[in-house]
């Protein structure tokens, strides 16, 4: 806990002087997506909000909002923790995922695209794979998502997508093997890449939809084996 700590604190800075509930959730919630607070942890208020320079009560605010959000969950008589996804959690994800990046592929319109923010992740992702950093690889690989869900140039679009990534993470802390599940993906958003550079924008909707196919099939059996021992 204290390296995530001493990572809120650098953060304090965003907060600014008009600090609000939103904002410490912007905070949390990309903290969250980037695997710094993993499922079953527990958030405790006095060093969250003593990292961050606000007060309980905005503390208070932003895991409600962060609740609503289904990130975390408040426990009786406990305190507030990062939600553990089930399977079914796992697979609505992926159903929205589906739905709403094939659409902003099959709705991009004419070439060119502006693809510079793909082809920076794509990157990341290969450079993070040299260095063995396999967590980074899957960062990267939630990068690129977003930037293709960017690509609508929808608000309102990145804003619940923003939201749908963040717990893709979750559902990422429990895979035992994260090379054998992100490594593939590497090659295949470069793919994707290549296919929105051509103009091929069907092409590219095609890979995309078999890709979200297999990646659910891959992580929902990590699921289903990692419950199994768990029970």
């Amino acid at each position: 806990m204290a390296e995530q700590l001493t990572g809120l604190a650098d953060d304090r800075a965003l907060l600014g002087r008009t600090s609000t509930a939103e904002r410490v959730s912007d905070i949390l919630r990309s903290r969250i997506a980037e695997g710094y607070f993993p499922p079953g942890t527990r958030l405790s208020e006095d060093s969250i909000g003593g990292a961050l320079g606000v007060s309980r009560n905005t503390l208070r605010e932003s895991f409600r909002l962060l609740t609503h959000e289904r990130l975390l969950v408040h426990e009786l008589n406990r305190g507030v923790f990062v939600r553990v996804l089930t399977v079914e959690d796992v697979e609505d994800i992926y159903r929205t995922r589906s739905l709403v990046e094939c659409a902003v592929v099959r709705g991009l319109g004419e070439p060119p695209y502006a693809l510079d923010g793909l082809a920076e992740a794509v990157e990341d992702g290969r450079r993070s794979a040299r260095e063995g950093d396999w967590k980074g690889v899957g960062t990267a690989n939630i990068h690129f998502h977003r930037e293709l869900v960017a690509l609508a140039g929808s608000e309102r679009t990145d804003e619940l997508m923003r939201s749908v990534f963040a717990e893709l993470r979750l559902a990422f802390h429990v895979v035992d093997d994260p090379r054998r599940l992100h490594e593939p993906y590497i090659a295949r958003n470069a793919e994707i890449l290549a296919a929105l550079e051509d103009g091929g924008r069907e092409t590219a909707e095609r890979l995309l939809a078999v890709y979200l196919d297999d990646s659910l099939e891959r992580v929902v059996e990590v699921y289903l084996r990692r419950v199994g021992d768990d029970g």
